[in-house]
């Protein structure tokens, strides 16, 4: 980031969140080559991997591994180099949408289609940057039972403390719910998902304003790239190509109490 002492010599300005200077009119015609990405917005241990590699099987739908765009920054270090981007209305924050931006059509180009999705389950901790970068941004939010989530993260990671855990399922299904007060989109859920497929991937379809494919439920005869920690879910289930029915939902009583809000809200708990 800009440091204060070149704040204070040139005058610029630290940006606060929700407020990067104006582009020029000439400018904002070509400010995004993605004009409209679509987002996964959920939480980690959710089947956004499942719902991605399903969606990457339509043929006109781009779905690559998490972009992780939120750790790709940018930092103007000189003086000067504010001054000029300041003088094309652009700050370290309008520059970072830029590489986002041009990250996202850098995989649309190659993968030869038409629509990219990003499923990055991070990326719910920034919407309202993701919805400020991309205005006509199309949303997908996956739900997914959390007391089911917690028990998926928590048999995922190395040595986990539990109470830790739990309390990262709070913090996603927190922004997950203010996301999706803040934003149009579609909510569905994992477990609709996986007992009915074609139901759901049908109902995605329509808010993506494709046609839908039957392909997309045989997502394993496509490549969707390596499977591998950090980027998606790794596990055999995902491997094997095949849509796994079998669901074990935890009984009511079962459910932490610091999960229970987040369970009432998303109705897996009456």
């Amino acid at each position: 980031m800009v440091n204060q002492a070149i704040a204070r010599a040139t005058g610029y300005q630290l940006t606060r969140a929700g407020s990067p200077p104006p582009a020029t009119g000439r400018h904002k015609r070509i400010d995004r080559l993605v004009e409209r990405p679509t987002f996964i917005l959920t939480s980690v241990r959710s089947g956004s991997t499942l719902l991605r590699v399903i969606l990457d099987s339509h043929s006109m739908i781009c779905a690559p591994h998490e972009l992780h765009l939120r750790t790709l920054r940018v930092q103007i270090d000189q003086r000067y180099g504010v001054e000029s981007m300041r003088q094309i209305g652009l700050d370290e924050r309008r520059l970072e949408y830029l590489l986002w931006d041009r990250v996202l059509h850098r995989e649309l180009v190659a993968s030869g289609k038409s629509i990219i999705v990003d499923k990055t389950p991070n990326s719910v901790f920034v919407w309202e940057r993701l919805h400020e970068a991309w205005p006509k941004a199309r949303y997908v939010f996956l739900l997914r039972h959390p007391a089911a989530i917690a028990d998926s993260l928590y048999r995922a990671r190395k040595d986990p403390v539990l109470a830790d855990v739990r309390t990262r399922v709070v913090e996603y299904t927190q922004k997950i719910d203010e996301a999706r007060k803040g934003l149009p989109g579609i909510t569905v859920r994992y477990e609709d998902l996986v007992k009915d497929p074609e139901r759901i991937t049908t109902d995605i379809c329509a808010h993506l304003d494709v046609p839908w494919e039957r392909s997309m439920i045989d997502y394993g005869a496509v490549d969707h790239g390596p499977f591998k920690p950090r980027i998606g879910d790794w596990s055999a289930k995902i491997r094997s190509g095949r849509i796994d029915t079998e669901l074990v939902l935890p009984a009511d009583d079962e459910i932490p109490d610091v999960l229970r809000p987040a369970c009432r809200s998303w109705g897996y708990l009456g």
